[in-house]
């Protein structure tokens, strides 16, 4: 049941339409034991990169996509609707980009962007701590003024891509309060930072989340990314982009469990009729149609507003907040569909279920979208 797309090219559809293609036949075969074995899928982001998929939103001129980032969604929804996790990690590898191109130097873009954006490193986003998840102007982990770079101690956590990823933003204290925090784009194998045991999650199994350890850490001032204590502005400018990321991976996931849940209630029959012939379970089906199409509509408008250059802060927050919710909701009545059987693992909506869970926290939390939307409104 693929979804009809109103796209602004052919160029567009073809790229949607590939997308589909990779995520039918590369991804969705081997989804299950993945996820099933907690192991992580050696070679996808590789293909991914290849077909160009991983940096579809930046500037053809360093080896982007050139694409809006309405098509960009669209694309990372069908990648979702397939598997969450990697979708995910398409997501904050697109996010991680975003401070070099929009705060680095020409030198520092020509240094490093071909590869970030050619799909030969694949990048992480390591803004959160232990004590700072939501209020980020918490972040302790501090990088001291050293000959020629810095030297970093501290860490940072809910890493996506830990310990795999080429690089990281890195988001630590070079000052006092919320002016004194600094970007750094830190590669993967820079001597004193280590990456802890990845985390025991309730979904997203087959891409670890990690807490990375810098000790004495050395960072060559070149690896700055825009002013000492620009930290915090770089950070917030590239989370709305990043929420949008996220409410069109949780369409993507409530999609494929609405898709599921419709196969099932045409199969499954009782009382002599298919169980999606019974008004109760119909009108349940019809929710959860309404609810993807709006949580899809709220993500296409933020989005193209953000193509048109308009502000999108708000709408973003909004497509988060409505994207995200619906996820849960739908996932969750998924699994009500399906019954008894949805309660055990030999269907994938149990899996849709816990994965929508971490939709609603990360990316900033819902009740911090809500924070967002009414300091708007405030305004």
């Amino acid at each position: 049941m693929p979804v009809e797309r109103l796209l602004p090219t052919e160029d567009a559809r073809d790229l949607v339409e590939l997308a589909r293609q990779i995520a039918d036949k590369v991804l969705d075969p081997i989804v299950d034991d993945h996820e099933k074995n907690e192991t992580y899928p050696e070679g996808v982001f590789a293909t991914l990169g290849d077909a160009g998929l991983l940096s579809l939103p930046y500037p053809e001129e360093w080896g982007g996509g050139g694409q809006p980032y309405e098509v960009y969604l669209q694309v990372l929804e069908e990648l979702a609707a397939r598997w969450a996790a990697v979708a995910v990690a398409v997501s904050v590898h697109s996010l991680s980009c975003h401070p070099l191109m929009t705060f680095g130097t020409d030198e520092q873009q020509q240094r490093w962007l071909p590869d970030m954006l050619g799909g030969t490193t694949v990048g992480a986003y390591s803004l959160s701590e232990p004590q700072a998840g939501s209020d980020a102007g918490a972040v302790a982990c501090k990088a001291t003024a050293a000959d020629g770079g810095y030297r970093i101690n501290g860490a940072k956590a809910w890493i996506t891509h830990g310990g795999i990823a080429d690089f990281y933003n890195l988001f630590a204290r070079t000052g006092e309060g919320s002016q004194g925090i600094s970007c750094f784009l830190v590669a993967k194998d820079t001597p004193g930072l280590t990456f802890g045991k990845p985390e025991e999650k309730m979904g997203l199994h087959a891409v670890p989340t990690t807490t990375a350890h810098y000790e004495d850490a050395f960072v060559d001032s070149q690896r700055r990314i825009g002013e000492e204590g620009q930290g915090l502005q770089i950070a917030f400018s590239a989370l709305d982009s990043g929420r949008l990321g996220i409410a069109a991976v949780a369409t993507g996931l409530a999609q494929a469990a609405l898709v599921e849940a419709v196969a099932y209630s045409k199969e499954r029959k009782t009382f002599g009729r298919r169980i999606i012939d019974h008004q109760g379970l119909a009108f349940v089906l019809a929710d959860m149609a309404a609810a993807v199409d709006s949580a899809r509509a709220t993500y296409l408008d933020a989005a193209r507003r953000r193509d048109s250059g308009m502000d999108y802060s708000r709408q973003a927050s909004v497509a988060k907040l409505i994207a995200t919710d619906a996820a849960m909701k739908v996932t969750t009545d998924s699994v009500q569909v399906f019954g008894g059987a949805g309660y055990t693992r030999d269907y994938r909506v149990e899996r849709y279920m816990r994965e929508a869970k971490i939709m609603q926290i990360f990316e900033g939390t819902n009740q911090i979208q809500r924070l967002v939307i009414s300091r708007h409104l405030a305004r």
